[in-house]
């Protein structure tokens, strides 16, 4: 068992039967008091990521015809990453909420229904951060709260407003942006796809990438992209939240 005591840890790699697999190489705690908004495209501050490290996150799921793929991807190269939930589809697929978790994946927020929350009333943002938050938790836990387990959240289009990160910040609830994306979100292959990410890769050399696993085209690309980031020396780092753990298999 992985012990994180609020700073870095090596990620276990124990249970990965491919040895030549990708890999998790490390895992970052992260919390809303040292990072609370993270992810160059909208902040001044990322991750201390180490040239060539990246963290992989995925946002609008679940989505069952194409969550299951990009998961089955993951497990194949052993690598850890996080999902943005939305909470219609997660109260709707409790099932791929699950298998999301089961494969030892973060699991963050993205609101309700994805929405513009910088375009709406202040009340109504809240209530769709709430309502996202609760459906997600009642489908991990079974129970809606909408105190999040994982205090992560990206804000839908990344349009927030000063009052609504302050909110974040005073729950303790770190802001997701990103550092690039493939912009998958457009009609494109999946090989065009691959290759526009690898180039806006190449010239970042690191950060966090934003995907879209509902996306069939991304779906279809990630088992490449996963292989070029272990061909060209890559390393996958997950964020989890800063908390103390015990190993207890050392434990008297």
């Amino acid at each position: 068992m992985l012990a994180v005591l609020g700073g870095t840890a090596q990620a276990a790699t124990t249970d990965c039967p491919r040895k030549d697999a990708l890999g998790t190489s490390r895992v970052i705690a992260v919390d809303a008091a040292t990072y609370p908004r993270v992810g160059l495209k909208s902040f001044p501050q990322s991750l201390p990521l180490r040239d060539k490290e990246v963290v992989l996150t995925f946002d609008d799921g679940p989505w069952p015809p194409t969550t299951k793929k990009v998961l089955a991807a993951l497990a194949q190269e052993c690598v850890h990453a996080t999902f943005f939930l939305i909470g219609k589809p997660a109260s709707e697929h409790p099932d791929i909420v699950k298998l999301i978790e089961a494969g030892g994946h973060t699991i963050g927020h993205h609101s309700w229904s994805h929405p513009d929350l910088a375009h709406m009333p202040e009340s109504d943002a809240i209530s769709q951060i709430d309502r996202g938050i609760a459906a997600d938790e009642k489908a991990l836990h079974g129970t809606a709260t909408t105190t999040p387990s994982t205090p992560f959240f990206r804000f839908p289009g990344f349009q927030s407003t000063p009052a609504l990160l302050d909110l974040m910040q005073s729950r303790g609830i770190s802001v997701f942006g990103a550092d690039l994306w493939a912009s998958d979100w457009h009609e494109m292959s999946s090989k065009q796809e691959l290759e526009l990410l690898i180039r806006r890769l190449k010239e970042a050399r690191k950060g966090i990438i934003l995907l879209h696993d509902p996306k069939a085209h991304t779906a279809a690309m990630l088992p490449a992209f996963l292989r070029y980031l272990r061909e060209n020396d890559y390393h996958v780092v997950q964020v989890v939240p800063k908390q103390a753990t015990v190993d207890i298999s050392r434990t008297p």
